[in-house]
C-alpha cells in the first residue's frame, strides 16, 4: 500500500523521476535549501509562541497581532497537531504500519462544532494553494467527528495576509475526489515502475543530477 502526505504526493506531481530517487531508492537526497530552513524556523518559533507563550525574536513580533487573535478564539488549541488515516479513511496512528495519509496542522482550533486550521506559509502570497487546507480539514473531520464546519486559512507571514476557506461535512465527497484521482496516479507509479522526468525551470535545483535535465545553477 502507498503511503502519502500532501508533500509527498506534490513532490510526486511536481516530478516523478525526483520523487523516485529520493523517496523509493533513496540514492539522491533532497537539497535543504535556506528557504526551507528559514520556513522551518519561523514555524518553530510560532509553534512555541502558541503552546508556551514563549516571546517571540524581535524579527516575527510583526506576526504577534495575528497569532493574537487565533489564540482569543474560543476552544481548545492544538499547534503541530499530528493526523493520520488508514486506506479507509478510519483514524490511526500518526506512525502506524497501516496508515495510508498522514499530516501535520501548524494550528487546528476545536470550538464546540467548529473546527479553525491554520497553515502557516512563509513564501510569496501570489499563488495561493489551499489543497493543503481540504486535506487537513478532511482527516480534522475524522478526527473529531463533533465538528460539522471548518474555518481554514493560509497564513502569509512575511505578507501579513490571510487566505480564508470553509467547508461542511456535506463537501467531503468533493474534497476528497481529486486526492484520489492524484494518489491513482502515484499508485500506478509504483505498481509499474515508471517515473518520468518532468522538467522545468527549477531542474537546477534539483538533487538528481543524473538525470538528462539537471542543469548546474
Amino acid at each position: 500500500m502507498v503511503q502519502w502526505s500532501y508533500s509527498s504526493l506534490k513532490d510526486f506531481l511536481n516530478c516523478p523521476k525526483q520523487y523516485y530517487h529520493t523517496k523509493v531508492a533513496n540514492d539522491y537526497a533532497k537539497k535543504q535549501t535556506a528557504n526551507m530552513l528559514y520556513g522551518s524556523e519561523v514555524h518553530k518559533a510560532l509553534e512555541d509562541y502558541v503552546r508556551d507563550g514563549k516571546p517571540l525574536a524581535k524579527n516575527y513580533e510583526y506576526v504577534k497581532p495575528t497569532l493574537d487573535e487565533l489564540l482569543a478564539i474560543p476552544g481548545t488549541k492544538y499547534p503541530e497537531y499530528k493526523m493520520a488515516l488508514t486506506r479507509d479513511k478510519q483514524v490511526c496512528d500518526f506512525h502506524a504500519d497501516d496508515r495510508w495519509v498522514r499530516g501535520i496542522v501548524d494550528l487546528l482550533i476545536i470550538s464546540e462544532d467548529t473546527a479553525y486550521i491554520i497553515d502557516y506559509k512563509t513564501g510569496s502570497n501570489k499563488y495561493p494553494d489551499p489543497k493543503q487546507l481540504r486535506l487537513m480539514a478532511l482527516m480534522a473531520y475524522a478526527h473529531f467527528p463533533e465538528v460539522t464546519r471548518i474555518k481554514a486559512g493560509l497564513l502569509f507571514v512575511l505578507r501579513n495576509s490571510f487566505v480564508p476557506e470553509e467547508y461542511t461535512r456535506e463537501d467531503i465527497d468533493n474534497l476528497w475526489t481529486p486526492f484520489h484521482t492524484e494518489v491513482s496516479r502515484l499508485e500506478l507509479a509504483y505498481e509499474n515502475a515508471v517515473w518520468p522526468p518532468h522538467p522545468t525551470g527549477l531542474c537546477g535545483w534539483c538533487p538528481v543530477t543524473s538525470c538528462k535535465f539537471y542543469r548546474e545553477k
